[in-house]
């Protein structure tokens, strides 16, 4: 499954009413650091197919979830869980990071 783009109303439907974990990557075009996650979100969405909700938001685009979630700095990365907010880390991370904190949500 490859990485999805939300919107404000997919972001609502798929990650604060859905169920299982998720993990969205808030981010902008002209972030570098952003850019260097990019491919790792990517692969990550294509390993956890069917198991985790893989997902990004563009802070220019959709800056009232940025504000909801009191992203002040990108990227930042926010796991869910049943629609709640249950880890956050902010700046590019190594995929081993991302990875370790996934099994602690799960």
């Amino acid at each position: 499954m490859s990485t999805v783009h939300f919107d404000k109303a997919g972001f609502e439907s798929q990650v604060e009413q859905g169920k299982g974990v998720a993990l969205v990557d808030f981010w902008a075009t002209w972030c570098g650091p952003c850019r260097m996650m990019g491919p790792i979100i990517d692969q990550m969405a294509d390993e956890l197919d069917g198991q985790v909700l893989v997902g990004k938001v563009d802070v220019d685009q959709e800056g009232d979830l940025a504000a909801k979630y009191g992203v002040m700095s990108i990227p930042t990365l926010v796991f869910f869980k049943d629609g709640q907010e249950v880890k956050r880390l902010v700046g590019a991370v190594p995929k081993g990071t991302l990875e370790s904190a996934l099994e602690e949500v799960k």
